[in-house]
């Protein structure tokens, strides 16, 4: 069963139950709010905050690998204007040294690439968990009795506490940010 398929039966399930056991306790309402998880991360201070941090933590590295690849296309030109005047073992060499500053190039693009991904997902899940936690802290306060996220097709705007959630995100960021 796929993974859309499976939450989307779990999710039909929790309603269908909260509909049950809302129906014969008809005196006491129900408060459910609906937040879009992805539109929080995306928008959150916290993101821009991790995303700036990774920039500055992956500068230098890719400071490297744009000034090799500069020097490999410096040398190729210089390799391509001379190559007519150049001898049999002269020309060798630089077609071997260029050779290998391109996989060289191609390395450090492949290790950059690859490592940055994995921190940007690291951070990413950190910052899934931590805006997870402020959802709950914000229902908890604001009495929620049910917080539905991912797999909603449709939700008015009457349940629909996304951005009220992002203000109390932006609001415990500017916190946070002024205390340290």
């Amino acid at each position: 069963m796929s993974f859309v398929k499976q939450h989307s039966y779990k999710l039909a399930l929790v309603l269908a139950l909260v509909c049950a056991f809302a129906l014969p306790a008809s005196a006491q309402e129900l408060k459910v709010g609906v937040v879009n998880v992805p539109a929080l991360m995306e928008r959150s201070p916290q993101t821009k905050a991790a995303m700036d941090a990774l920039q500055e933590e992956f500068a230098p590295r890719q400071r490297e690998f744009l000034a090799k690849q500069k020097e490999y296309e410096e040398l190729g030109a210089k390799v391509q204007k001379d190559v007519a005047v150049m001898g049999e073992t002269e020309r060798r060499n630089a077609e071997k040294n260029l050779r290998d500053l391109q996989r060289e190039v191609t390395r450090l693009q492949n290790e950059f690439r690859e490592d940055l991904n994995l921190r940007q997902n690291e951070e990413l899940g950190a910052l899934q968990q931590a805006l997870l936690r402020e959802i709950q802290e914000y229902a908890a306060a604001q009495g929620y009795d049910l917080i539905v996220g991912d797999g909603v097709l449709y939700a008015s705007d009457a349940v629909n506490i996304t951005e009220d959630v992002l203000r109390a995100v932006e609001a415990n960021f500017q916190a946070t940010s002024a205390a340290q």
